[in-house]
């Protein structure tokens, strides 16, 4: 018999990382909100967590990150300005970020790895599972995985990563994690994790994307877990620990996800994602489509004729 345990409602969203591979945009602007179409990044992040049923965010955030917090504030000078002309369409997508969830946030003073960053949530989080969202990580609204992984933490307790077949090549790129099958269907059991390996040391080709959901027992390993890469307190060597040794924490399961994921921490991958969302959109799909159709053709017949 399953036992039963408490529903998880909070989430995790690590946001004080400097942005350098954006910069100069990033300079004065955080990351976080640089826009994918017409929305920031982090704004679909918090949705994610909010469909999955997490109503409690908690963001950690750090110095020149105040512009997310007042992205899910009240801005009632603009609502009061689009209320007399009228204009409820635009009223309805401003008031839409400060009613997504109960926010929270809290500084990370010294960036110190995503670990660390996560360490800074136990005085919020408790003595409960919570899920971590990386900011990096969109993923498409259409391919449910946070939900999933809340379920197998419900069945399983422990702790859920979102684990994703990548390239051999890739894995140097990621956490890698070595896995044995379990009796259900995309979702593994995690025996052991290593940071960045190189792809001869990998013990899989199996990579830690950005969700992770998380038994609080992880806050006693990472206070005790040195520097490790980069000299940054690792999230992976946190769950190395608890894959290990059940014991600690419970077990940590894998959801293999094979969905559409779009990475928007790298420029390239950015800006492939802002045109595959762009497509989908039903108000600018069409047009924009269009005119892409126009312009890749133009281009190939522009490289014919200069061959």
């Amino acid at each position: 018999m399953t036992e039963s345990r408490s529903r998880i409602s909070k989430a995790v969203i690590p946001a004080a990382g400097l942005g350098t591979r954006f910069l100069p945009a990033t300079k004065a602007t955080p990351k976080e909100m640089l826009p994918v179409v017409d929305k920031p990044a982090i704004q679909y992040v918090v949705e994610e967590a909010v469909t999955a049923g997490l109503s409690d965010v908690l963001m950690i955030t750090g110095r020149n990150k105040r512009p997310l917090e007042d992205h899910f504030d009240r801005n009632y000078e603009l609502e009061e300005l689009l209320s007399r002309k009228g204009d409820a369409t635009r009223l309805a997508k401003v008031q839409e970020s400060s009613d997504l969830a109960t926010m929270h946030y809290v500084r990370q003073g010294d960036p110190r790895g995503l670990g660390h960053a996560v360490l800074c949530a136990a005085p919020h989080v408790g003595n409960e599972p919570f899920a971590v969202l990386l900011g990096d990580d969109l993923i498409d609204p259409r391919d449910p995985l946070l939900s999933r992984m809340v379920e197998i933490q419900e069945q399983h307790g422990g702790s859920v990563v979102a684990l994703m077949e990548v390239d051999p090549s890739q894995v140097h790129l990621y956490g890698c994690a070595a896995v044995k099958p379990t009796e259900t269907d995309g979702v593994v059991q995690v025996t052991g994790l290593v940071e960045k390996p190189d792809p001869a040391d990998a013990p899989s080709n199996y990579a830690v994307i950005g969700r992770y959901v998380l038994d609080p027992a992880v806050f006693g390993v990472l206070r005790a877990t040195e520097p490790g890469r980069g000299g940054e307190i690792q999230l992976t060597d946190a769950l190395q620990a608890l894959a290990s040794d059940p014991d600690i924490g419970g077990p940590v399961h894998g959801v293999v996800f094979t969905g559409r994921r779009y990475d928007t921490g790298d420029r390239g991958d950015y800006l492939r994602a802002i045109v595959r969302l762009a497509c989908e959109r039903e108000d600018l799909g069409p047009d924009f489509r269009d005119w892409l159709r126009r312009y890749v053709t133009e281009e190939m017949e522009h490289c014919e004729q200069h061959r």
